[in-house]
Order: structure tokens, then C-alpha cells, then sequence
């Protein structure tokens, strides 16, 4: 029996299974997989992305350990990859998130010792948060001696982090990407996959999977229930040709398509994984025979558990649904 060792917990990061859905979509007459990101170290795909910025800031000497102070904004996922690299290397963590970050990634966040600010106040304009804690960052960057803002939002080795992330899934179904679908919010990881796809010289078609009151392709800015899917302004690493299509996706169909993944596959996911997974149900009537589709699954659903899979939540905010995912 092989007994793989790794230099550090850092050292685990990618490399996550892609697993076949074969109960998915009965009938359909396409391969569908998984790609299973909750298996990071940090329990999402958001491992990467941290890894990547935090590194290449170490290494260049802009973040030293011991005195650099990182700020970042985020809501949940980001903040604990970071939080993990942060208390690896010995640096102090400063994160803003908001109203909608699960208990959950709060719980995590505190364990690793990261000082956490909670916005509570919505933006004017686009009654979301996200405005606000992007001007909280920058107050503490301005006020705070050592301060390094690795900027998810406009840094490009965000999506450089996941280049990998294709690379993996192109290498598992040795090239035969026929679709591949992917939520979006700071666009990371749908530019870095669309990166590789055109290096590469992949034929795959990249399905964006947008929040209905999301505004990064358009639609005008509403409140939404579902954290780390769609934002209320468009990040700047949007690529607008990095997509060859756009499917909006509400609250509701992602839990109910969460629902349907755990009763039919027993795979425990987050609400941008549901988003995914609805999607591809709007529009496989388009898709050829033979296909292979992958979806990206970001998270896991144990940072849900007092909301996607809470009955009483989606009871309330939704109403008696429960037969939407039995179907």
C-alpha cells in the first residue's frame, strides 16, 4: 500500500476528485461530473485563490510574517483559506464579512484566530453588502501600519490560481471537455478556467452561472440569499468573453437543485454547487448526445446546514417548496 505524505497542510490544496453523477438527470444522455472542491484544506475552492495571492506575496517580498498585516473582504469562503495560510505563517488576519456569512465560516474563522468585522449595513444604492465592505477594507488599509489587501476582486492571480483547477479535469477526461459549468462572483474562477481552456486549445463551451439579482452580466442589483453567488457590482476581473453562456439562476431553484444533489447523489453541497446543478437541468435539452459536462461544486454543505438544508429556513422564506426536489 503507497503512503502518500505532503511538506504541510499547504500542500494539499487542489487536486480534488471528479466524480461521476449518474442519477443525477435520468434519461439524460450525457456524462455530468463533479468537481468535488470541498475535499481543499480549507473545505472550498477558495483554498486556491488564497494559496495563490498569498504566496506570490510572500515570495516577493511585499507580505513578510511576523509583520504584515492582511485585510481582506469576503463572504466566508476566502476569508477561511486565508485565515488557514494566515495562521500557517504567522500573520495577523484581519477579515470583513457580512450579515449573510454562515455561522458556520464564523465558527472556522474564529478557530483560526482571525479578527473578524461584521458589516450589518446594507448599500444604498444596491441593498447589498458588498459595497460596504469593500470601503471598510480600505478604511483598514489606511489605518493599519503593515497593511496588505490581496484584493480578490481585481488581483490576477486569482483566476491564475485556477488554471489548475481546469487543468485537473481536462487531465482526468484526457481533453473531452464538452461543457463545463461555473458559478460566479469575484470571477476568479471562471476566468481561470476559460484561460487554460483557450491555452489549451480545449473545444469545451463555459456555461457562467449567474444569481438572478446579480449584476455582474447586466441584470440590476436586488438583495439575495445565497452567499458567494452573483454580486451587486461587477468585479473588475469580469471577463465578458470568458463565458459563451449566461444562465441565471434564482435562490429558490438552488436549493431546491442542492435538495435533489444530496437526495439523488448524497453529495452534501453548497449553494453556487446547486446553481451549477440547475443550470444544467434549464438547458440540457440543448446539449448533444455524448457530451461530457462538468460542474464545479465550490463548497461543501456543511456551511449551510442553518439554511439550505434548514426546513424551517427554506419554509420561511420560500414556503412549503419540499416537493420541487422529489420531482
Amino acid at each position: 500500500m503507497t503512503q502518500y505524505t505532503f511538506p504541510g497542510i499547504l500542500a494539499t490544496v487542489g487536486n480534488t476528485p471528479l466524480v461521476e453523477l449518474e442519477r443525477l438527470l435520468p434519461g439524460f444522455e450525457s456524462r455530468v461530473f463533479g468537481k468535488i472542491e470541498r475535499f481543499n484544506p480549507g473545505g472550498s475552492i477558495k483554498d486556491r485563490s488564497a494559496r495563490g495571492m498569498l504566496l506570490d506575496a510572500i515570495n516577493s517580498g511585499a507580505v513578510v510574517p511576523g509583520r504584515s498585516v492582511i485585510v481582506e473582504s469576503s463572504s466566508g469562503n476566502l476569508a477561511v483559506g486565508l485565515a488557514q495560510l494566515c495562521r500557517y505563517f504567522g500573520l495577523r488576519f484581519i477579515c470583513v464579512v457580512d450579515g449573510k456569512t454562515t455561522e458556520q465560516n464564523l465558527s472556522i474563522l474564529a478557530a483560526f484566530g482571525a479578527e473578524v468585522e461584521v458589516v450589518t449595513e446594507r448599500d444604498e444604492l444596491t441593498g447589498e453588502f458588498l459595497p460596504v465592505r469593500l470601503r471598510r477594507v480600505r478604511e483598514l488599509v489606511a489605518a493599519t501600519p503593515h497593511a496588505y489587501w490581496p484584493n480578490q476582486y481585481a488581483s490576477l492571480l486569482n483566476p491564475k490560481a485556477h488554471e489548475t483547477t481546469m487543468r485537473e479535469i481536462a487531465d482526468a477526461l484526457d481533453g473531452k471537455v464538452d461543457y463545463l459549468f461555473c458559478s460566479v462572483s469575484t470571477f476568479g474562477t471562471l476566468r481561470g478556467c476559460a484561460d487554460h481552456i483557450r491555452a489549451a486549445g480545449l473545444g469545451t463551451k463555459v456555461v457562467a452561472v449567474d444569481a438572478l439579482g446579480s449584476a455582474i452580466f447586466g441584470l440590476e442589483s436586488t438583495a439575495r440569499l445565497i452567499p458567494g453567488h452573483g454580486a451587486s457590482v461587477v468585479p473588475p476581473l469580469m471577463d465578458p468573453e470568458a463565458a459563451d453562456e449566461v444562465v441565471h439562476i434564482s435562490d429558490l431553484e438552488c436549493v431546491v437543485a442542492c435538495r435533489r444533489l444530496i437526495d439523488r447523489e448524497a453529495i452534501l453541497a453548497g449553494g453556487s454547487s446547486g446553481a451549477t446543478v440547475a443550470a444544467l437541468r434549464k438547458i440540457q435539452h440543448r446539449i448533444p448526445a455524448g457530451s461530457n459536462c462538468v460542474l464545479v461544486f465550490p463548497d461543501g454543505g456543511d456551511r449551510y446546514l442553518d439554511t439550505i438544508y434548514s426546513d424551517d429556513w427554506v419554509s420561511r422564506n420560500f414556503g412549503e417548496v419540499a416537493h420541487l426536489w422529489k420531482g
